[in-house]
């Protein structure tokens, strides 16, 4: 599937973290990637992050964390109900392919898609998210409503589980039948209510990292390795009028130690590259059985093999002048230079290649992503 009847670069220009967008069935050909069936079953596995929100009479707002046991669906009564399932495109190869439409927005700033099953009138209450959202309807019919922007300060219902806004007011509302799409910036408010009983949606989600956690996790990572020695000194210290007073010049000169360690470019560039390729459930375990040898990877790439990404994994580079450039995969870090800088680039930019004659040097870095579960080479009758 492709997005046959949509602009990409007007999209960015006009309504990318500036304003909600209905998109009228823009697919060449629109088939739902997951079947419910397949939904739940995933929720029934415990390396699958799911939950069953259930909206009762009594109780109001019911939130149950999976996994799920496999009876759990029959036990449903007629109140509406909603399955979320995250990171769908980590199990499901057609899902994770809808990424590939999506690629306008840079590797780091794609999150996962979530994919939602609900009966009818079921939902997640109305709500704003911090990330931008594309809001693919899969298979029969949802009511969007869309209000106001909203913040940290807007007030919420009590409850432990679920952030529902107290005074959510419905400005505009759309019905999206399968292959619409409906974009929400970030702080936009809105509410989907599922209408019928076979109510699936996509939720593509992007990643922005907050200001205190870029701070709180560069700092950490510079911590690791500074000496207890770097400390503040005074040779050239007067006296002073006050001794209560902490001077201009000491302010300046601390202030200058901390902007210094914080402001070395190269590195924060690749701390940043690691920190946001670090896979999304890093202890799921993708390796093969059994590692590979590169005579494994020379046969592949002679016998034309596909080599294709783990839907699971993250890839991103940062380009250091010249040929050479730093490749970030799942939070390891490979310095890439002419022999293996193309290589590099090709996989990042592509779900799936294939590969020709390569150097010693492109073996062994495929050979290592091949034995992290991050790639991997296919067989034409192999399941992705």
């Amino acid at each position: 599937m492709k997005l046959a009847h949509f602009d990409p670069a007007q999209f960015l220009a006009t309504h990318w973290q500036r304003k909600p967008l209905l998109i009228r069935n823009p697919w060449d050909d629109w088939a739902c990637p997951v079947e419910a069936d397949e939904l739940a079953g995933l929720a029934c596995e415990p390396q699958v992050e799911s939950r069953l929100i259930e909206q009762t009479v009594d109780a109001g707002w019911a939130v149950e964390h999976g996994p799920l046991a496999e009876d759990r669906f029959a036990s449903l009564g007629a109140t509406p109900w909603t399955l979320l399932v995250q990171a769908v495109d980590h199990h499901v190869p057609e899902v994770a392919a809808l990424l590939a439409q999506f690629r306008f927005v840079p590797n780091w700033r794609i999150d996962d898609v979530m994919v939602s099953f609900a009966s009818d009138g079921g939902g997640v209450g109305p709500h704003f998210d911090q990330y931008d959202v594309f809001l693919i309807q899969g298979q029969g019919r949802r009511r969007w409503q869309i209000g106001a922007a909203c913040n940290e300060t807007s007030p919420l219902l009590p409850h432990g589980d679920l952030k529902l806004l107290r005074d959510f007011v419905g400005t505009e509302e759309f019905v999206l039948e399968p292959g619409d799409m409906l974009y929400v910036p970030p702080g936009i408010s809105h509410n989907g209510i599922a209408m019928g009983d076979d109510c699936m949606t996509l939720s593509i989600g992007f990643r922005a990292p907050s200001r205190a956690e870029l701070i709180g996790d560069w700092s950490d990572h510079l911590l690791e390795d500074m000496s207890d020695d770097d400390r503040y000194s005074d040779p050239g210290l007067a006296v002073q009028a006050n001794p209560g007073e902490i001077g201009a010049e000491a302010l300046e000169q601390l202030r200058a130690m901390m902007i210094e360690a914080l402001g070395d470019r190269q590195r924060f560039a690749r701390w940043f590259g690691a920190f946001s390729s670090t896979r999304k459930y890093a202890d799921i375990d993708w390796r093969p059985e059994e590692p590979l040898g590169l005579d494994d990877i020379r046969d592949a790439i002679g016998q034309g093999l596909e080599l294709q990404r783990n839907p699971a994994s993250r890839f991103a580079f940062v380009r250091e002048g010249g040929d050479t450039l730093v490749l970030f995969v799942d939070g390891e870090t490979f310095e890439c230079s002419k022999d293996t800088s193309a290589i590099a680039e090709a996989i990042c930019a592509n779900d799936s290649l294939t590969v020709e004659v390569m150097s010693d040097a492109a073996c062994e870095l495929l050979l290592e992503l091949c034995n992290m579960g991050s790639l991997a080479f296919l067989d034409e009758d192999e399941d992705a």
